[in-house]
C-alpha cells in the first residue's frame, strides 16, 4: 500500500548537507531540492563536519561546544540558522530532530 499525501511543506529539514565543503557541492539535500523542482526549500542539519566545511555553517545551541552544521537551498543561510537555532530543545540537537532520528533508527 502506498499512500499518496497532497502535503506542501513550507521547508523540509533533512539530516545532512545540503551542499559540501567550501565548492559547494551538492549534497543530498541539494539533490531533494532537484526533485521536488526548487519549489520547496530545504535545510540540512549535519552533526559532524565535513572536509572543508565552511565556519558560517556553525550553529551552537543550549551550552553545547559542539557546533551543529546547517546548509540550506531556496531560503537564505543566516534564516536557515536562525531557524535551527529557535528549535524548542536546550540542548544542541532540536528535541523534533533527535525524535526523529530515534524513530529513523527504529527502522
Amino acid at each position: 500500500m502506498n499512500p499518496r499525501y497532497d502535503l506542501t511543506p513550507d521547508i523540509i529539514v533533512i539530516d545532512g548537507y545540503v551542499v559540501l565543503g567550501q565548492e559547494l557541492k551538492p549534497g543530498l539535500g541539494m539533490r531533494l531540492y532537484e526533485a521536488l523542482d526548487k519549489k520547496i526549500p530545504i535545510i540540512g542539519v549535519a552533526k559532524t563536519a565535513f572536509k572543508d566545511s565552511n565556519s558560517e555553517s556553525e550553529v551552537f545551541r543550549g551550552e553545547s561546544k559542539k557546533p551543529l552544521y546547517v546548509t540550506a537551498v531556496g531560503i537564505g543561510d543566516q534564516i536557515a540558522k536562525s531557524y535551527i537555532s529557535s528549535m524548542h530543545g536546550k540542548h544542541r540537537m532540536p528535541t523534533l530532530l533527535k525524535l526523529v532520528d530515534r524513530e529513523c533508527r527504529k527502522g
